[in-house]
């Protein structure tokens, strides 16, 4: 009898039907999110979860004695329990080094977005405001030659200084480490403490995880470190900055502008954004390319595969991000 697992989102068809070769498959179809309480129901006799960002508490773990994996399509994690899942023995995997170079690209699209005031301008043009050339409109702030700051130098922090050199920029970056001095050549990058970054940079891209650590990273006592001319720029998680103290600092004109691709509570977000014509705002969709997003699928899929010991890796899931869990009864 194969082993019941659940996808908790919709998914490209051909990945479903491989994870069907192995297991019994149920899949939502209900065309939204499932509700906590709807998800603790599903999951009760299930061996294996793919899910997209869904929370996974102490509560549904608790729900749920057959569990074996918690399989997450994203870079990130801090939607599990980590610790009820180490506590029951449970692998969690997630989907690295597979959207570095596509969500580098989306940083840099809400950069240049931000910087140059794009989704201003095309508001205004939209609404038939434009006129006539004017010296001074909507004048924006330069990219060439600027000085860029990264704060986490991971893999997509490395992807996004790549693109750097071609603009002719500084690049300055804060990692709980410093990585290593042949990396640091090859990126003509330059670490310095938070501060210095936040005083220095005229365009600051945030690709940090999401941990207790790094909540607020960026808060009201930070943004005030950062030039009037800067613009901020979250590719990260909601959670790294303080969404309240960025709308209050906007709104006074304490900095330029921001991009943002994440939110505290997403999908819900602080009305306070919709009103300000000085931020760029997406739905979390910095991996949203399709080969990027089958990519994630696939190797989500991989690694719910081996987890519940199928296939040629079985036992041995390429991305356990709890190997602590490994061996526990």
């Amino acid at each position: 009898m194969k082993q019941k697992i659940l996808v908790t989102r919709a998914l490209f068809p051909d990945v479903v039907d491989r994870l069907r070769t192995h297991f019994d498959v149920e899949t939502n179809d209900l065309g939204r999110v499932f509700t906590a309480t709807e998800l603790t129901e599903r999951i009760a006799d299930k061996a294996g979860l793919m899910v997209m960002g869904d929370p996974i508490s102490r509560a549904m773990i608790a729900a749920a004695p057959a569990l074996k994996a918690v399989c997450n399509m994203a870079v990130g994690y801090n939607n599990f329990d980590l610790a009820a899942l180490n506590a029951r023995g449970i692998l969690a995997t997630n989907t690295p080094d597979v959207l570095n170079e596509t969500t580098a690209d989306f940083g840099w699209a809400l950069l240049m977005a931000t910087a140059r005031r794009v989704t201003e301008a095309e508001h205004y043009l939209r609404a038939g405001k434009w006129q006539a050339w004017q010296y001074d409109m909507l004048t924006g702030t330069d990219v060439f030659g600027s000085t860029l700051g990264i704060i986490g130098m991971g893999r997509i922090g490395q992807a996004v200084a790549r693109r750097a050199q071609g603009f002719g920029m500084r690049v300055v970056y804060h990692n709980r480490s410093r990585v290593a001095p042949d990396i640091e050549r090859a990126l003509n990058a330059e670490w310095v403490e938070k501060d210095a970054l936040l005083r220095q940079a005229d365009h600051i891209v945030l690709v940090v995880p999401y941990a207790p650590a790094s909540h607020h990273t960026i808060g009201a006592r930070e943004i005030g470190l950062m030039k009037p001319t800067a613009n901020l720029i979250n590719i990260a998680r909601g959670g790294i900055v303080d969404d309240a103290a960025l709308i209050e600092a906007l709104a006074a004109g304490r900095i330029a502008g921001a991009g943002l691709d994440v939110f505290e509570g997403e999908p819900q977000l602080n009305p306070g954004f919709l009103s300000l014509t000085n931020v760029v705002l997406a739905p979390h969709i910095a991996s949203a390319s399709v080969p990027t997003r089958r990519a994630m699928a696939n190797l989500a899929a991989d690694n719910l595969i081996a987890a519940l010991g199928e296939g040629p890796r079985a036992g041995n899931p390429p991305n356990v991000v709890n190997p602590e869990a490994r061996g526990i009864p």
